[in-house]
């Protein structure tokens, strides 16, 4: 191998779409002459199972024998959307709102993505925290997996209380959460 083979750059991108069954996806990007090549296991180092369809990323990239791939994943932002719904109570709220609750850790307890919902655990509490499927893809995710640790901002809804965000276990020690 060359040192061009192995020549990282910096793209930025958005997810065409990824298969957590399948163990990857693909990002398209205007800095990219073709789609980038998204493997789970390099998701996963970043500290996600999964991102969602149409979600902002920026990754390290790489040339190989076939095509570009990612091989780090430096930041993801979810899908524009500017609010987020709360289907089980009618309303919606701002991001900025969103953004004013503290982030609370938490460990998948499952989640059905063909169901539409889910529920964690906050560390230190017994009570279930329901988690709904738009608020995962709203929050940069396309799936989650039992066992999982993430970090949720919670409200205090009609039936309990409910995930409004869902962050990465590692991305919110990084402090982008």
């Amino acid at each position: 191998m060359t040192e061009d083979d192995t020549a990282t750059r910096i793209v930025h991108g958005h997810v065409k779409w990824f298969d957590p069954a399948k163990g990857f996806g693909f990002i398209v990007s205007d800095e990219a002459e073709t789609d980038i090549l998204l493997h789970a296991n390099v998701l996963r180092n970043y500290g996600q199972n999964s991102v969602a369809d149409g979600a902002t990323i920026t990754v390290r990239v790489q040339q190989s024998p076939r095509g570009v791939q990612a091989v780090e994943v430096v930041t993801v932002q979810a899908p524009v959307g500017g609010v987020v719904p709360l289907p089980e109570e009618g309303s919606v709220m701002t991001a900025e709102q969103v953004a004013a609750l503290v982030l609370e850790p938490a460990r998948v307890k499952w989640f059905d993505k063909a169901k539409g919902f889910g529920f964690a655990n906050v560390y230190g509490r017994n009570d279930d925290v329901f988690i709904h499927v738009e608020v995962l893809r709203m929050s940069g995710f396309a799936d989650l997996q039992a066992g999982e640790a993430v970090c949720l901002r919670i409200i205090e809804g009609k039936r309990g209380r409910m995930a409004v965000q869902v962050a990465s276990w590692e991305a919110a020690s990084r402090g982008e959460g």
